[in-house]
């Protein structure tokens, strides 16, 4: 099993970071943590040259945080993404976030930042880990303009079923569910209809545990794994497999 999306780095994790990843290693295959800003992402580069092959580095500019970015701080993130590129395996989670922001302006400005981060992944043929909620379908759209981006990723999925078949068209582009799987009556039905080749499978810890005050963590992706095949009427072994080698493919881990 591989959390595709978590964020261990955060300083949620700060008094027992090392028990965390401990009860991940003894579940999984691999974790993949994303970056958020560009400290983020220059600490988790620390973070994961303490578990080799184990944890794996996407380099993300949260849309929430980053539409506030000036364009040096935007100009200077980017630089320090192509010139360490060889050491992130994704770029992520970059995006839109049109669920909190409903100002036209700042959606705006979150789009113009999604864009040029498609651009890097475009030219130098890096896999995009996107975050966008309630934008799925015009994520879509403006990924029809680039034809260079190995592998596309719509984390924690929440879009339509319509939005869903045509990412699936494209053979390339995945969804990745998280542990909200375990209790969302929409992520359930979306599941139940998407092949097993277009899934990986998160835990986005901190965040989406099986309850608000928990604090969620990598190992629980196996919950969600346990769910999808409950839902499809799957073996575990099934899903771990199939969604195991989906991951590993993408990140090239």
């Amino acid at each position: 099993m591989i959390d595709t999306h978590c964020h261990v780095n955060f300083e949620d994790y700060d008094a027992d970071r090392d028990d965390v990843i401990s009860r991940a290693q003894d579940k999984l295959d691999a974790v993949i943590v994303s970056g958020t800003s560009l400290e983020s992402n220059i600490q988790l580069l620390d973070l994961v040259d303490e578990y080799k092959e184990f944890l794996y580095p996407t380099f993300g500019f949260h849309p929430l945080t980053s539409q506030d970015s000036t364009e040096e701080e935007l100009k200077e993130a980017q630089n320090y993404l192509i010139e360490n590129r060889d050491k992130f395996v994704a770029i992520g989670e970059v995006g839109t976030d049109y669920f909190y922001v409903k100002e036209k302006p700042i959606r705006e400005r979150q789009r113009e930042i999604f864009k040029s981060f498609m651009d890097i992944a475009n030219d130098y043929k890096i896999p995009l880990q996107m975050h966008v909620r309630d934008s799925e379908r015009k994520a879509f759209n403006l990924l029809e303009d680039y034809e260079d981006i190995p592998y596309c990723i719509f984390h924690c999925y929440g879009g339509s079923m319509k939005t869903a078949r045509r990412i699936m068209e494209k053979g390339n582009y995945y969804m990745s569910f998280s542990t909200m799987v375990c209790y969302s009556q929409r992520h359930q039905e979306l599941i139940k209809d998407i092949p097993l080749d277009f899934v990986l499978t998160e835990t986005d810890s901190p965040y989406l545990a099986m309850t608000k005050e928990e604090r969620n963590e990598p190992a629980n992706v196996s919950l969600a794994v346990e769910k999808i095949a409950e839902i499809k009427d799957l073996d575990v072994a099934t899903v771990d497999e199939v969604t195991t080698e989906n991951a590993k493919k993408v990140f090239n881990i």
